[in-house]
């Protein structure tokens, strides 16, 4: 007999959302971890004393409401933000404040960015309804889409076009059809560009990014809660699966890497960790980036070459860079925008580029150039959550684009600290007292995100948001629609599955119901 009924690799969010599933099915059911601590991107982590951080995901995406009433997320505790960010293209800017009452939102787009602002932010939301429901990403129980089946999604000639961009558009190419004022719509154009190529390794003017904007702008329906952002970070999610997966009998094992899932006669047996331990299992569920799985963990005799080898193509160019910084206190934005000194108006600032700035910084990069003026996504989360720094201090976090992947490793550290530097100039450029504030930071490329958390080339995404990886190119729990991995007991979980990255559980969700329903 079996030791198990199930092995889920993994402990991020999909991973522990699908092994609580199991185990409140009936399921004897063990989640292995690799790492020290569970959560993977949904994480808080203290890395500098009394300074925690969510060193990844720092948002619940908007979720399925199935899949919220079935693990409880609407029970976590919140915190309670009026301001959800805050959006500038640069100095003397009149910055787009992001408020969580939608007709207060609507109210300062019109007031402050006029009438036109507000029509196209109506507009680009009305043009992302066909292409968020053939992208699926929040389809909870079923698989990935063939082409025909996405266009099947419009309704209309106009929302076959949006599929049209979904596939073969570009960002700027929506963009200029919906804010086309290039000055006075700059907060907004730099926003939406910034959000969706953060996802790829694509510049907004490349041909094929608009499919990332479509899945950004992606909401569940038309009363979904946005973003939340959670008491105690993100890691308290993490929390939160874990309790269900211990309530319902299941068992978390950290510090368990595994070397080889175990397959005899196309069924699989188990798994073999690093230590050379077997733990057996008819089902083995795997949360980790879907090339590996297959093509590092399954012995290659096990597979046919085809579907081997369509399991190597996944880009995963992460091209980013993440800071995370100990402040002695807060610090003191300037004029123009004396109003981000109110916490308030600190979850998240963006000083962000233009989307010809973002295409050129972007060719920039695959040539080996830091960008002299990056994009940051800023955020004081200790500014709503003192739980996050000791008293009187402040845990702040930097994300910025793009950085050079596509060099030699020589150079690499040379790379990070360029860049690093110029990430805490433009900062400094709103709030001149905030490198002296710093007390210590870190500084995360790429590949440091690679290794702390296995995804491959830092791709926090398990396979880019491109649109030739996404629909039928984007593996469901049990491979890709129309070439099944065929091997009786593997499911795939991760955010490399359909549904995608982003904290929407759907990846777990789906693989889960998968194995219950076979």
């Amino acid at each position: 007999m079996a030791e198990y009924d199930a092995i889920v690799i993994g402990a991020g969010h999909n991973g522990l959302a699908a092994a609580a599933l199991l185990a409140r099915a009936g399921r004897r059911t063990l989640c292995l971890e690799a790492k020290r601590y569970a959560g993977g991107m949904a994480s808080t982590v203290e890395l500098f004393d009394g300074y925690r951080f969510e060193i990844a995901g720092s948002l619940q995406f908007p979720t399925s409401a199935v899949v919220s009433a079935e693990l409880g997320l609407d029970t976590l505790p919140t915190v309670g933000l009026e301001v959800m960010s805050v959006s500038l293209r640069g100095i003397g800017d009149r910055p787009v404040v992001y408020y969580a009452d939608p007709m207060k939102m609507l109210g300062h787009l019109g007031e402050v960015h006029g009438a036109d602002a507000v029509a196209g932010m109506a507009g680009l939301m009305t043009w992302s309804l066909a292409p968020t429901r053939a992208l699926g990403r929040f389809d909870a129980g079923r698989p990935p889409r063939t082409l025909d089946e996405m266009y099947a999604c419009a309704a209309t000639e106009s929302e076959r076009l949006a599929i049209d961009d979904l596939l073969f558009g570009s960002v700027s190419d929506v963009l200029d059809r919906y804010l086309p004022d290039k000055d006075k719509h700059g907060a907004l154009r730099g926003m939406l560009a910034f959000l969706a190529v953060n996802t790829t390794y694509r510049g907004p003017e490349t041909p094929g990014s608009a499919a990332a904007l479509a899945y950004g702008l992606a909401v569940p329906d038309e009363n979904a809660v946005l973003m939340k952002k959670l008491a105690g970070g993100i890691g308290a999610l993490t929390d939160h699966l874990h309790a269900l997966l211990t309530a319902a009998g299941g068992e978390l094992r950290l510090r368990s890497s595994v070397d080889r899932i175990a397959v005899d006669n196309g069924r699989i047996t188990g798994v073999r960790l690093a230590d050379g331990t077997t733990i057996t299992a008819p089902v083995v569920v795997s949360a980790i980036a879907p090339d590996i799985t297959v093509t590092k963990l399954i012995d290659p005799e096990a597979l046919p070459a085809e579907v081997r080898e369509r399991f190597t193509r996944i880009d995963h160019r992460g091209s980013y860079l993440q800071m995370h910084f100990a402040l002695d206190g807060a610090p003191t934005f300037d004029a123009p925008y004396e109003l981000l000194n109110d916490p308030e108006m600190q979850a998240a600032i963006g000083i962000f580029s233009t989307p010809e700035e973002l295409q050129q910084q972007w060719q920039d990069a695959r040539r080996g150039i830091v960008p002299a003026d990056p994009a940051v996504a800023f955020q004081i989360p200790s500014a709503h959550d003192p739980t996050l720094a000791p008293p009187g201090k402040h845990a702040a976090s930097a994300f910025a684009l793009w950085f050079p992947v596509e060099e030699s490793a020589s150079g690499y550290g040379e790379l990070k600290d360029e860049m690093g530097r110029r990430v805490i100039e433009k900062i400094s450029r709103l709030a001149p007292d905030f490198e002296q504030r710093i007390i210590r930071h870190t500084t995360f490329t790429p590949r440091h995100m690679g290794t702390m958390f296995g995804a491959p080339g830092g791709d926090y995404c398990h396979g880019l948001i491109h649109p030739e990886q996404m629909g039928p190119n984007r593996p469901g729990p049990k491979g890709h629609v129309g070439q099944p991995i065929p091997i009786d007991g593997l499911y795939l979980a991760s955010a490399g599955c359909h549904g995608g990255p982003g904290i929407t559980f759907i990846p777990g969700y789906n693989a889960a119901k998968a194995v219950l329903g076979d």
